[in-house]
């Protein structure tokens, strides 16, 4: 933690307005750095500004939005310390009736976002020795029914993550891995509406061959969150992601993230699916067990 007589060091978190991403930029905040804390609103800046956070209007997905982050950065005598890409979006169906428009949409916020940024701060961060913390899920490891777009995309994150590191680690910029599993935010519960409304546009048959499955997930969701670590909890792991000198490549967060990435390494693919469905079962309505 830095002391007052200590100039800050900057740290940029995208997806700063609620959940992981205000918790994290709140308590690096409290840890003595200077946040700057992407956000798309002004209420939202409004709501997260505070001694130590400096809200950003920023939507990774809008280059001049990107090219203003970097010019504060630029403007700037402090070193940028870490970047922290938290910014997403969860978006669930099943792979037939997902429109390509939602596919592209997903991959543009959750995948191409964070390399515009990420290739945009990168000259600061090698320039002061800083690191990139990379929040990806225990999706990241494991697609599940209904997670194709938001785990390909997550996917991809890891494999980009773990390419760059080997890039940029003998420069002296370490890439970190974040993989939380439940935790209790906003985005789910947004991801079970957005859910509900591609359900909505599904044809006759694709509901005959679906609809159980995404009210059983939507179920799936909710209990997984409920019961799922605090934003405050997450944001403590990825602060010491962030400030430990020799961060390890990957960390978890929360016991089933941690017990499922176990599993995806000893357990055969079929093994893992008739695990997954008897979870997900469980949540499906009564009328559409026997499908």
């Amino acid at each position: 933690m830095t002391t007052s007589s200590e100039p800050r060091k900057l740290i940029v978190v995208t997806g700063a307005s609620t959940g992981m991403g205000a918790s994290t930029a709140r308590e690096l905040a409290r840890q003595g750095f200077h946040v700057l804390a992407g956000v798309r609103r002004d209420q939202d800046a409004d709501a997260i500004r505070s001694p130590g956070i400096e809200p950003v209007i920023l939507d990774i997905t809008e280059p001049e939005q990107v090219a203003a982050l970097v010019a504060r950065v630029a403007e700037d005598e402090r070193t940028l310390h870490a970047l922290v890409n938290n910014a997403g979006i969860q978006v669930n169906a099943p792979v037939e009736t997902m429109p390509m428009a939602q596919w592209r949409r997903v991959f543009e916020v959750n995948l191409f976002g964070h390399i515009a940024v990420t290739q945009a701060l990168l000259p600061a961060l090698l320039r002061g020795k800083g690191r990139v913390i990379n929040i990806s899920s225990v999706g990241g490891k494991v697609a599940m029914a209904t997670y194709g777009a938001y785990a390909g995309a997550k996917f991809a994150l890891e494999a980009v993550s773990d390419s760059l590191r080997r890039e940029v680690a003998p420069l002296g910029v370490p890439v970190v891995v974040i993989e939380p599993g439940g935790v209790r935010t906003e985005i789910a519960g947004r991801g079970v509406a957005t859910a509900n409304e591609l359900a909505a546009g599904m044809t006759p048959e694709q509901d005959e061959r679906y609809g159980g499955l995404v009210k059983a997930n939507n179920r799936l969701m909710a209990s997984g969150t409920g019961s799922g670590v605090t934003a405050e909890a997450a944001a403590l792991v990825i602060a010491k992601a962030v400030t430990t000198p020799r961060p390890r490549a990957r960390y978890t967060i929360g016991r089933d993230s941690a017990l499922i990435t176990r599993l995806t390494r000893i357990l055969s693919d079929r093994t893992l699916d008739r695990i997954l469905a008897a979870n997900l079962r469980r949540h499906y309505p009564k009328a559409a067990k026997g499908r």
